[in-house]
């Protein structure tokens, strides 16, 4: 069997797919992007076309070691996105070709349904605590929130206050036996983070993420060592070597990106190093669906996984959402707060081509927002 086309998609909301066809008639799907560069992404994974065509897709330890490795210039995320959809569909393919799901060439199954959470925003709240029941309503344990708008490096009391606020409110909804995180986004300076922390810990987040920027990664030690939280981070890691010092810092959770860091491959390697240092997995992912199929697959296989991120209705999805280019929209059907083990081959979902060639006529080109303080200077989004 040869890869003979390979073919990408620019779709929205804000989503890169790619199709990787094969002599044989087996397609695979893969969902490499960064959010905000898509066509720097299509432009990758073009260029690593060259290499791929002709060769066998069922190789795919040694394309990941070519992509990865075969340029001279290494890692960041553009490549390291354009690898991981790449290889989602070579995953894809290979387990079409055995008749089996992906799971189950990565060592078998360890659970029979995943459990998944959604997003309620956070950040510009206008109904927490409505926006919580309706993630309940549509059979969701658990919901994740932005802790924080912009904030500067030592912010007021005011802003402590809201964040009390606001996870307060959700909590009142949850009650004690769901579960909350509290996404800080990189918003928050070390000084601040150290200050937020022990004011949530009554409230019994399941994890606050993300507490620093990734460029300081090699102060979360601290961040970690003094709270009682579970940390957790890893959506802007791109790859084992990223995640190496990470894992060893303290941190409770390790949230790897499939689309982003290196895809199955690489992201299962990740969540065998975290099982090392007694740390979960719990993949980031407010994506497609192609990217979710492909966490899917490895939350099955992985001893240590915690939970899953979805973006059915997240505030990104305004003209598609994450059903909209499947053809059976059952196959992340939601009960109890789990999505059941699918069992079809490859990824286990089945793309309508057609609606994506359509929605690709359109290709869309989302940015995300810039955001300032009132002196007029940058704030991280």
């Amino acid at each position: 069997m040869k890869i003979v086309e390979v073919e990408t998609f620019r779709v929205p909301p804000r989503w890169l797919f790619v199709a990787v066809r094969t002599d044989e008639g087996i397609v695979g799907w893969g969902e490499p992007i960064v959010e905000g560069r898509a066509e720097t992404v299509q432009a990758a994974v073009a260029e690593m076309s060259d290499y791929l065509i002709g060769t066998d897709p069922l190789r795919i330890e040694d394309t990941w070691q070519v992509l990865t490795k075969g340029g001279f210039y290494r890692g960041g995320p553009v490549l390291s996105s354009a690898v991981a959809g790449i290889d989602q569909a070579l995953w894809d393919i290979a387990g079409k070709a055995y008749g089996v799901p992906v799971y189950n060439l990565l060592g078998g199954p360890v659970r029979d349904r995943v459990r998944v959470y959604g997003w309620i925003g956070g950040d510009r709240p206008s109904s927490l605590a409505e926006d919580t029941e309706r993630q309940l309503a549509a059979g969701l344990t658990a919901v994740k929130m932005n802790g924080s708008e912009e904030l500067t490096p030592i912010d007021t009391p005011h802003q402590l206050d809201l964040l009390v606020e606001r996870v307060t409110a959700v909590r009142d909804v949850l009650g004690p036996h769901r579960d909350l995180a509290v996404d800080f986004h990189g918003r928050y300076s070390p000084a601040m983070a150290r200050r937020a922390l022990p004011l949530l810990e009554s409230l019994r987040p399941m994890f606050v993420e993300e507490p620093l920027v990734p460029e300081l990664t090699a102060d979360i030690s601290g961040i970690a060592a003094g709270t009682s939280i579970p940390i957790a981070t890893g959506e802007r890691l791109y790859s084992r070597w990223d995640f190496r010092d990470v894992l060893r810092s303290g941190i409770a959770v390790a949230q790897p990106d499939l689309s982003h860091a290196g895809g199955i491959s690489e992201v299962r390697r990740i969540a065998s190093m975290a099982e090392a240092w007694g740390v979960s997995l719990a993949p980031h992912c407010p994506l497609g669906p192609i990217a979710l199929a492909a966490c899917l697959q490895v939350d099955i296989a992985s001893p240590n996984f915690l939970i899953q991120e979805q973006s059915l209705g997240i505030h990104y999805n305004t003209d598609s959402d994450l059903l909209d280019y499947l053809v059976d929209r059952s196959v992340f059907a939601t009960r109890d707060g789990f999505v059941a083990r699918p069992t079809r081959p490859g990824l286990g979902i089945e793309i309508d081509e057609a609606a994506v060639r359509r929605a690709n006529e359109n290709p869309h080109r989302w940015r995300n927002a810039i955001w300032r303080h009132t002196d007029g200077s940058f704030a991280e989004w």
